[in-house]
């Protein structure tokens, strides 16, 4: 090689490296400027009082959204009851029997729950919860946000539980442990990191759904807790007030937006951590 191709080289790997980095810093650039563009909104509303206290009469000055705060946690307990253990179980079987043809078309319905528009699940559980009900509910919202959750839950459990060494399950086997104490005791709490961390994210993902809620929690501008009635969540509340024609409310929905933001940021940060804390070298 002359020292024309060499020069030539390494230029090209430069030029690539740096063409990479520029790349990245594009990405970043929106994020940064979305992110300080809802601080710069939505700073100004946050206040003891906007945590907790309810919602103003529509038109009046102040008010908080306690019970859109109170709502969408409740909406996201609801949701990971359902899905969380149903999805650890199904990415268990994805993981363990591959083989089966069963396996095959579970793997494809997830893949086409993961690609389907939330406003399409919402749709979905009027449909099977709201309609037959009678009634809007807290419930029916959970079952929405589960079905969001669930394709997340289940790659994460089983992506992970094939990267776990076989040798690990087959020690425990010969051990004597029975099966089902080899997975509960000995594989997921192995995976046991990157299995949080599919989970918070899948948290994460629909902690700001808006479209199935409309269909199936509807919002209350009470406090309520009741699972079997209609709820208030912080999308609902951002997507109302932000399409009204009162400034104080736009003021409350630019906080909203924020605190949200910021909940779905730190989550991720979290979920991150998690990853690399607890991660187990095997």
């Amino acid at each position: 090689m002359t020292d024309y191709q060499f020069n030539k080289r390494i230029l090209l790997d430069k030029i690539f490296k740096y063409l990479l980095i520029l790349m990245a810093t594009i990405i970043l650039i929106p994020l940064f400027l979305i992110l300080y563009f809802l601080f710069s909104k939505g700073i100004q509303a946050l206040n003891w009082n906007f945590f907790y206290k309810m919602p103003a009469a529509m038109g009046d000055l102040g008010g908080g959204i306690a019970n859109a705060i109170v709502g969408t946690i409740i909406l996201i307990l609801t949701a990971s009851i359902i899905a969380i253990p149903i999805g650890i179980l199904v990415g268990i079987f994805l993981a363990e029997y591959k083989d089966l043809k069963l396996s095959y078309w579970v793997k494809i319905s997830c893949e086409i729950l993961q690609g389907t528009p939330s406003i399409v699940i919402g749709i979905v559980a009027w449909s099977w919860i709201v309609k037959p009900m009678g009634i809007f509910s807290a419930f029916s919202g959970g079952i929405a946000l589960a079905l969001m959750m669930l394709p997340i839950i289940i790659r994460s459990v089983e992506e992970t539980i094939k990267l776990i060494p076989l040798n690990l399950k087959e020690a425990s086997l010969s051990l004597g442990v029975p099966y089902y104490k080899t997975i509960l005791k000995v594989i997921l709490p192995t995976g046991l990191s990157s299995i949080i961390s599919g989970i918070l994210l899948s948290i994460s993902r629909i902690a700001g759904e808006t479209a199935p809620l409309i269909f199936t929690a509807f919002g209350n501008p009470f406090m309520s807790t009741n699972l079997f009635r209609p709820i208030e969540s912080m999308p609902l509340l951002i997507f109302r007030y932000a399409s009204s024609p009162f400034p104080n409310l736009h003021n409350i929905a630019w906080g909203a937006s924020f605190s949200l933001v910021m909940f779905i940021l730190i989550l991720n940060l979290i979920s991150k951590g998690v990853s690399k804390k607890w991660k187990i070298k095997y």
